[in-house]
């Protein structure tokens, strides 16, 4: 099936080791040495680490402890993330000036879409390129960027130059960069799935391109429909201003592990008491309540119950928890609770995409 897809001019613009960076950019004495921001040598979860402790092989979602062992001179800052909403604000600010179709992924990266924009540039490549020479110049912080025909090939092409670098995949050189790509580059192929993947021969796009529509069903379910249209450049996920968020949660890492359920009561009402906060700032309800445990030996485990009603209220997601709490035995000591809301009553049904194959010529001013 011959279709024409729209073609955009996308901008995934990435910060390079925000919170860290931005430290440094506070603490100019940090510069140079391997920081970490988060989590302390004996307790706590790294938030963000700069290159020099990565280094060490020092990353996000380690423990303290662990990055201490890795780095014996590490330095620990705690997090400012009113600092962090203050720099990102000032770097969309920015990105406002070029186009109003900006979609923040995070504090540190978002989506631009500069197929018609603000300064009458054609090239996506220039914007892209004077955007980071802006954020360096005004706000001090460098930034990576990847520049494409969609979303995915963008976010993709934004790390293959990082630090402080950008990649541009042109319309006619998509499907041979695909074919090349590692698999595990592929946005939304963590380990677990990568290793499904090299388990059944497939290392890299091209031997993704090789696998049949229902091969890759039936391995990886929905996921396998998106798989096969990806690596075919097919993505076609507008920028949207305004995301509607899948979730939301709050969650709690505790400073001593906790070995009574008694007390993770009284700390699952603590958390529920501020998740209802926080669905009631956004109007938000949802259906499916998930309760994450975090056990000392950072072995993690979520179980989940959908409701037939929407529900913010704290007592209802409260009795929920405590709920999944008792469903299955504790095994091991609790160093972090979480409670989440997700099937949110913000949510739209959403139309499949078309999964046959497609072929398109693939021109465009870059």
């Amino acid at each position: 099936m011959e279709t024409d897809l729209p073609l955009r001019k996308i901008i995934h613009v990435d910060m390079d080791a925000f919170y860290a960076s931005v430290e440094e950019l506070d603490d100019p004495e940090l510069k140079g040495k391997p920081v970490a921001v988060g989590g302390s040598e004996k307790r706590g979860v790294v938030s963000a680490a700069n290159y020099e402790a990565r280094k060490y092989g020092v990353r996000s979602a380690m423990s303290g402890y662990l990055a201490k062992k890795n780095c014996p001179q590490i330095i620990f800052v705690k997090p400012r993330f009113s600092r962090y909403k203050e720099i990102s604000k000032q770097i969309r600010s920015i990105f406002f000036e070029y186009t109003d179709l900006v979609e923040p992924l995070s504090l540190d990266e978002a989506y631009l879409d500069v197929t018609v924009n603000k300064k009458g540039n054609p090239s996506a490549t220039l914007i892209a390129k004077e955007i980071r020479q802006r954020i360096l110049e005004e706000v001090g912080l460098a930034a990576s960027a990847g520049i494409s025909i969609n979303k995915f090939i963008a976010k993709v092409a934004s790390d293959i130059n990082k630090p402080n670098g950008q990649k541009t995949v042109n319309p006619e050189e998509v499907l041979q960069f695909l074919e090349n790509l590692e698999i595990r580059k592929f946005y939304g192929v963590g380990k677990v799935t990568a290793q499904k993947m090299y388990k059944l021969g497939i290392f890299t796009g091209k031997d993704l391109k090789t696998k049949s529509l229902d091969f890759l069903k039936e391995h990886f379910g929905k996921s396998g429909g998106h798989y096969y249209q990806v690596v075919r450049g097919i993505h076609t996920s507008e920028v949207k201003p305004h995301r509607t968020p899948k979730s939301v949660g709050a969650e709690r890492t505790f400073s001593e592990n906790l070995s009574s359920e008694v007390f993770m009561l009284e700390r699952l009402e603590h958390i529920a008491t501020e998740l209802e906060r926080r669905l009631n700032t956004s109007k938000i309800a949802g259906k499916t309540v998930t309760l994450k445990i975090k056990y000392s030996d950072f072995t993690l485990n979520t179980r989940s119950k959908t409701l037939p009603y929407y529900i913010s209220d704290k007592g209802l997601i409260l009795e929920t928890a405590k709920e999944l709490l008792y469903q299955e035995e504790l095994q091991n000591s609790v160093r972090l609770l979480g409670i989440s809301l997700a099937n949110l009553n913000t949510e739209k049904k959403k139309v499949a995409p078309q999964e046959e194959t497609v072929s398109v010529q693939l021109k465009f001013d870059f």
